[in-house]
């Protein structure tokens, strides 16, 4: 059995766990800037305002993912005015590439990374940035020495969440980038492909791939930015 399974990782194509580590990656690093400069920015929004765009930037969350995907087509394809001036002036083709599973990933979990930056936002303490302002510290100084260290928790709980959810994206990517075995075939394709095929050995190790990669980042959520051991401490 042993001898069986070694042969079995041997054949194995590790091109799905790569392509999704490096889409995840890059979408998590955009999402985190754009994150939480969005998040920042909308706080000194009117209410109605605010409102508005926020819902426009959580809308993500609550459509589903192949809908998203279908907007990013018809957004991108070589036949709309978008695609067609990336392709033509820049040689960017978004359609069918790995650029297609980067932005898929960061539509799909940008409104995680938002949400968590501004919920953690809007739990600092508003004396902190007063007593910024009369120290004499500009706007921007005060968000990135006074608020961003006090809102680092959510901050990371919501950069480890985008990290997973951008990771195991299906529904927009399979839409907007295709599954082309080597440069857009992610995990969730892959086992979604497997399993119409037949083959349930490879999708079972893909699954418990993706399970170990899920504990390992809830793990991490609960170390870094959780407050167990305090909450313990009290009891």
């Amino acid at each position: 059995m042993n001898v069986q399974f070694a042969d079995f990782l041997q054949k194995l194509d590790w091109s799905p766990l790569f392509i999704s580590l490096k889409t995840g990656l890059a979408a998590t690093v955009i999402c985190f800037f754009l994150g939480i400069l969005v998040a920042g920015w909308i706080m000194a929004r009117r209410k109605g305002t605010r409102a508005v765009i926020d819902s426009l930037l959580t809308l993500p969350l609550v459509i589903p993912p192949t809908a998203s995907g279908f907007f990013l087509l018809l957004l991108f394809s070589k036949r709309r005015p978008l695609g067609m001036f990336l392709y033509d002036y820049f040689d960017i083709k978004i359609v069918q590439s790995w650029a297609g599973c980067v932005i898929a990933a960061v539509v799909i979990a940008f409104p995680l990374m938002y949400r968590n930056a501004r919920a953690a936002f809007e739990q600092v303490d508003i004396d902190l940035i007063y007593a910024g302002r009369t120290l004499g510290l500009s706007d921007w100084k005060i968000f990135w020495r006074v608020v961003f260290p006090a809102a680092r928790p959510g901050i990371i709980s919501g950069t480890v969440l985008t990290f997973a959810r951008a990771m195991g994206e299906y529904g927009a990517t399979s839409m907007l980038a295709g599954n082309i075995p080597g440069k857009t075939g992610t995990i969730s394709q892959r086992i979604a492909m497997v399993i119409q095929n037949g083959d349930y050995l490879t999708a079972g190790f893909w699954v418990i791939v993706v399970m170990l990669i899920a504990l390992v980042i809830l793990m991490a959520i609960n170390l870094f930015a959780g407050n167990t051991d305090k909450t313990a401490q009290r009891w």
